[in-house]
């Protein structure tokens, strides 16, 4: 069986288990894995033995193209659509992708159709997402070689005077050069900037002796990268080099407890109790990482007292990093394969703090 067939006979099987009778599909990335279909409007209608794909007029060709094993129809209101379907072939327990349907969305299903009881799911085609194929490895591996490549190309460009915008173009023209596209709007931070986490590139230019971080992903293949590199334009003084060390060690602490069987959490408090025997904890604001795939934040969660287990196939990132007021931040990050022997880097580029 090919692999969208087997994923649509996983998500009946946990159809079954809830006793649901149709199941309503309405998020894009979710709409791909499980039908190949890559565009900005669809929906998809799976019952307990058959399914059919909705799309509007835009995309009727290409739905034609991409959409294979499954019926298609051309409506005005793809969701809309893909409910009547449903609600016409006799289900009446539906459940719905709760965290991706709006409130005038559902109201307006119960109300055309009002013998089905619409059942707010949790995020069962994310939880079949969470483990990937060779396949989905394979693109994951190419995306971070990508973003390893770029970040090794853009770090020389560091210099006094150049704008953090002009680094940021720089980034998004050599990942679309290699046929990627951006998984996020590129972050450079400089100088105090760099104590911002979601720093957006401003026209502020490179200062010297200052810290700066690049965060960057690519989409490749449909699948997604996700790396950050620090790098200091002069001489590091020494207190920046311990801070760095720090969140290095950080790091390695959270990949020996990134492991099968393991929960998510346990890697966090791992990189949070290397931070406090260094008193640097209260500089670590955000969680130690994130599931990454079709999506750039999936699940699992890496972060405090997160208790979903590990599996062999997972992808996560592990990103500690320290933010100090006026002074600036730092952050190193990587993405991490769960593996049925331990774990391993996809991103390769290296992780010293670089002195420019």
């Amino acid at each position: 069986m090919n692999p969208l067939g087997e994923r649509l006979n996983r998500l009946r099987r946990m159809m079954a288990e809830q006793k649901l009778g149709g199941l309503l599909i309405t998020h894009l990335p979710n709409i791909f894995y499980l039908t190949g279909f890559s565009g900005s409007c669809g929906a998809l209608a799976l019952s307990d033995r058959a399914g059919m794909f909705c799309t509007d007029g835009r995309y009727k060709l290409q739905a034609r193209e991409e959409v294979a094993g499954l019926p298609t129809r051309i409506a005005k209101d793809a969701i809309q659509g893909a409910a009547a379907w449903l609600a016409r072939g006799g289900a009446r327990r539906i459940g719905l992708e709760a965290q991706h349907v709006t409130y005038a969305t559902a109201k307006s299903l119960q109300e055309r159709h009002e013998r089905v009881e619409w059942i707010a799911g949790r995020r069962w085609v994310e939880e079949l997402r969470e483990t990937k194929d060779e396949a989905e490895l394979a693109a994951m591996r190419k995306a971070a070689r990508l973003v390893s490549q770029v970040v090794g190309e853009v770090l020389p460009m560091l210099r006094p005077g150049v704008r953090e915008s002009e680094i940021a173009a720089e980034i998004d023209y050599r990942i679309r050069r290699c046929g990627g596209v951006n998984a996020f709007e590129t972050i450079v931070a400089t100088g105090s900037r760099a104590a911002l986490p979601h720093a957006r590139a401003s026209q502020k230019r490179i200062g010297k002796n200052e810290l700066v971080v690049l965060d960057l992903g690519a989409i490749l293949g449909h699948y997604c990268s996700d790396l950050t590199r620090t790098a200091y334009v002069g001489k590091a003084p020494p207190r920046i080099k311990s801070w760095y060390q720090a969140i290095l060690d950080a790091q390695s602490a959270a990949r020996e407890h990134a492991l099968q069987g393991k929960k998510a959490g346990e890697a966090d408090a791992a990189a949070r109790r290397l931070l406090q025997r260094r008193r640097l904890a209260r500089y670590f604001v955000h969680g130690t990482g994130h599931g990454l795939g079709l999506e750039v934040h999936e699940t699992p969660r890496v972060a405090k007292n997160q208790r979903a287990r590990l599996k062999p196939g997972m992808v996560i990132t592990i990103e500690p990093g320290l933010y100090f007021d006026g002074v600036g931040g730092m952050r190193v990050e990587d993405v991490l394969l769960i593996t049925e022997k331990g774990n391993e880097f996809l991103t390769d580029a290296p992780r010293a703090l670089q002195e420019l």
